[in-house]
């Protein structure tokens, strides 16, 4: 680029404290004006940690030893102030709480304007324009402590925006978002990337949006850059990103399938739904086969009066016929409104039995957790009736609910209070009168199989770890309902796999699990069944693969289908019904290995 690197590091080094592991670990790196940068990698890699850096809060918050030299503009960080910095940088840290300082929304677009000088007939039209472009104009008027953690994520990201930095370098800002939000977010960087020149720097877990948007992609892994390159290059290594803990979009994991198991030759994967149907069509040309027809609106191109499981011999096969358990979760037309808002659920009714993993999915705002806090007694009814293991919720004190239902909440940190992660693990157990020595066993076992290190205090820990240590101290109580507000949050995807396959065995032992969770393609991979909700009510409850089938849904709920599913989709329509109903990866790549060697 002919430009200088807006953004230059050379050789940085940084160690918390008086640490000696290196949470980055000889860093050179340029960032150039008018780039979109996506970066991920495993938790633990330093991603936080080059936030950062590149924000200035290395070393003008964060006490450590700094190695290297770290340039913003032309200006050693090391040698400028904060603000200085903050006047080229603006930044979105991954604890949004910890990021506000002011009660109303309203007010904290003003803080930063009125601290940055902006003249006072600009003033307007900037906190104003900020709201818009991230959507929530109608909040801001209210107050932050009744926001969700997802309209909390916006607000943080409208009061950067509204300073309008030359440089903006988010944490994870779509940890908390719904599937059309974090899409939003990304439209909103990639629009003032693109119209006002604006420099992004922004550390995702959610690859498929970083594939879509990011002209370049950042892997890191131990502190060290391992892979820099477009979206096509990165993701191209497929086996090594997986070897890290790091997640491919699932539309390029098909077409690096097909290119290890030889069916196409080695190349850029495919980054769309749209360019995986046109490579699977193109390999099936000419075999014949009779696509459904365009108006059919059966599940995944299913006939109708069929399942998307009979749809299709890749679909799941169908669990044998046993004795239905009595329902552990009931919900009988509930309604429930907060003071002061409209928010909240009407019209609910829900029936959840032993061993079955319920996914919910939908906006932010649209009742989930309302939802979650009916079940575990936080919030009572104002209407309708909650039942969770036989008991009326309106009858008995929390800590009666509380030993049938256990609750992990969005934000770990609001349940993480003892100085160690064994303490921490044991804690929920002793509450319940288990004996302090078996408790520190059980969770010395939990510890273990999360791979949390025992000794350590829990908020010394990533976010992402300290997620895992938060539902070790759920899992280990084995209780009889699992509540679950975004349980991936914050995670790598190994930590996520681990989280899920703990969840699916819990499951399995009889445990209800109630998931709300908005990363679609770990509904689709874990959850057999799904509740769709929107402005408080339910608007579809089915097998995964027939509800992620219905456009009609999705659209209402403002949810977009996994890639699979979206694919499996097209493919029905346009080249074989052979597709509908798989929700895998591995399906789609079986089934046109059969098709192209009969």
């Amino acid at each position: 680029m002919s430009s200088p690197a807006i953004i230059r590091l050379e050789d940085v080094s940084f160690s918390y404290g008086d640490r000696n592991a290196r949470a980055l670990d000889g860093i050179s790196l340029e960032v150039f004006p008018g780039e979109f940068v996506g970066v991920t990698g495993p938790s633990g890699a330093g991603k936080s940690t080059l936030a950062a850096v590149l924000s200035g809060a290395v070393p003008h918050h964060y006490r450590g030893r700094l190695y290297g030299a770290a340039l913003v503009d032309g200006h050693d960080t090391c040698e400028v102030s904060l603000t200085d910095i903050a006047r080229t940088v603006g930044s979105v840290t991954q604890d949004i709480d910890a990021q506000m300082v002011a009660s109303v929304v309203e007010d904290e677009l003003l803080f930063g304007l009125e601290n940055f000088g902006v003249d006072h007939d600009q003033v307007e039209g900037r906190l104003s324009g900020a709201l818009e472009t991230v959507g929530i104009a109608e909040l801001r008027d209210r107050e932050i402590a009744t926001l969700s953690g997802g309209q909390k994520q916006k607000v943080a990201v409208a009061a950067i925006l509204a300073l309008r930095p030359r440089v903006l370098v988010l944490d994870e800002p779509t940890a908390a978002l719904d599937p059309a939000s974090s899409k939003l977010i990304f439209q909103t960087l990639s629009q003032l990337n693109r119209d006002e020149g604006i420099t992004v720097v922004v550390i995702e877990q959610k690859v498929a949006l970083l594939s879509e948007f990011c002209s370049r992609v950042l892997v890191m892994d131990g502190g060290r850059l391992a892979l820099d390159g477009t979206p096509r290059e990165v993701f191209a290594h497929g086996s090594e990103l997986r070897r890290m803990g790091v997640d491919s979009p699932r539309v390029a994991r098909v077409s690096n399938s097909l290119a290890e198991h030889g069916v196409i030759e080695p190349g850029p994967p495919c980054l769309s739904v749209g360019e995986a149907e046109e490579l699977i069509r193109g390999l099936l040309a000419g075999r014949g086969e009779v696509p459904l027809p365009a108006a059919d609106t059966a599940p995944c191109g299913a006939a109708p009066g069929t399942t998307s499981s009979q749809a299709s011999p890749h679909a799941p096969v169908p669990r044998q016929a046993e004795p239905v358990p009595a329902p552990v979760v009931e919900l009988r037309d509930v309604g429930f409104a907060y003071p002061g808002s409209g928010d909240g659920v009407s019209h609910v009714s829900l029936t959840v039995r032993p061993g079955e993993l319920v996914g919910v999915v939908g906006q932010n705002g649209a009742g989930k957790t309302t939802l979650t806090k009916l079940l575990n007694g936080l919030l009572r009814p104002a209407s309708g009736e909650v039942r969770v293991a036989g008991i009326d919720t309106r009858e008995v004190p929390v800590s009666r609910i509380a030993a049938h239902v256990a609750t992990l909440f969005q934000n770990p940190d609001r349940q993480l209070c003892k100085d160690t992660v064994l303490d921490e693990v044991a804690f929920g157990l002793e509450l319940q009168g288990v004996d302090g020595d078996e408790a520190l066993r059980r969770a010395a076992a939990a510890a273990e199989r999360f791979g949390l290190p025992a000794g350590e205090s829990p908020f010394s820990l990533s976010r992402g770890q300290r997620q895992m240590v938060a539902l070790a101290s759920v899992v280990v109580m084995e209780p009889q309902v699992v509540l679950l507000d975004e349980p991936t949050s914050g995670l790598d995807y190994r930590e996520c796999m681990t989280v899920m396959e703990t969840v699916r065995e819990m499951a399995e032992r009889g445990c209800a699990v109630i998931m709300v969770c908005h990363d679609m393609e770990v509904v689709s991979d874990f959850a057999e069944r799904v509740v769709v909700m929107a402005g408080g009510r339910v608007l579809a409850d089915g097998p995964a693969a027939e509800v992620f089938s219905r456009p009609d849904v999705m659209a209402a709920a403002s949810v977009e289908a996994p890639q699979v599913a979206q694919l499996s989709r097209a493919l029905a329509r346009s080249t074989s019904a052979e597709f509908a109903g798989i929700s895998q990866v591995s399906g789609i790549v079986d089934l046109v290995e059969e098709m192209v060697r009969p």
